[in-house]
């Protein structure tokens, strides 16, 4: 894979590492990256020795989001196909969420749009200081989709979230600490030795009470802010393109 590293720590079974590398783009989620993420994992659905996977990034960031700069391919041949191509990050944040492994998000760096979003699908997420994040949709003309809403929503609250998907104003990692996002957060070089300490102590424990346990957690979630209130996030994408087309023929911008 090009993109994303998978690395298995021999000094740590059951420990898997997810890294996003694609650190001259300050790992910019283009469509290599996201079919690379699923194949990743799809071969965890299967995978019964991983108990705890690390997402995390290489550089400076955790991920700079959806990469709306990268070359399409030449246009699809119907509007279902670009319909399927629109739902590539959903079908990547929901695989994550989906796994049955414990999934620890360390952030070591900026995570903005879909960057953050892949932090929310993750069940434990951990913050260098340095780190910062924002949600820039509304700027850029886009609606936030990816199930982001549900999963803020759950995490942060009514008010909060739409603060922050509103005003696009970026915040600390000391601030997701505040508000309940962030688990922990350490200072920029303690944060991979507090993530493996993390993993450690998860690994030591009892693998079926911890499957249990999320399986029941990811159900109460689902109860207070069901996923399928999204269900148009694709569609709602598609127009946002169009829109943004539309302003750029018209006002050239």
């Amino acid at each position: 894979m090009e993109y994303v590293r998978f690395d298995r720590d021999p000094a740590r079974p059951g420990l898997a590492t997810i890294t996003l590398d694609r650190p001259d783009k300050l790992n910019g989620l283009n469509l290599q990256m996201h079919d690379e993420l699923q194949r990743v994992c799809r071969e965890l659905q299967d995978d019964f020795r991983t108990r705890v996977v690390i997402l995390t990034g290489a550089g400076r960031a955790f991920s700079a989001g959806a990469d709306l700069r990268e070359r399409r391919p030449a246009a699809p041949a119907s509007d279902l196909d670009r319909r399927l191509r629109v739902g590539v990050g959903e079908r990547t944040s929901g695989l994550i969420e989906r796994l049955d492994q414990v999934t620890i998000a360390a952030i070591n760096g900026l995570a903005i749009g879909g960057g953050l979003v892949l932090t929310a699908c993750c069940d434990i997420r951990l913050a260098a200081a340095s780190a910062w994040f924002s949600i820039p949709e509304v700027d850029v003309g886009l609606p936030l989709t990816w199930n982001a809403l549900p999963r803020l929503m759950r995490e942060l609250g009514p008010a909060r979230t739409k603060e922050l998907v509103m005003t696009c104003d970026r915040f600390e990692a000391a601030d997701g600490l505040r508000w309940g996002f962030i688990n922990h957060v350490y200072p920029d070089d303690e944060l991979m030795p507090a993530v493996l300490a993390l993993a450690e102590k998860l690994l030591a424990k009892d693998e079926m009470m911890l499957a249990m346990t999320k399986s029941a957690t990811n159900a109460l979630a689902q109860m207070m802010v069901p996923e399928q209130v999204t269900y148009a996030d694709r569609d709602q994408m598609l127009l946002g393109y169009r829109l943004r087309s539309g302003r750029s023929a018209i006002g050239g911008r």
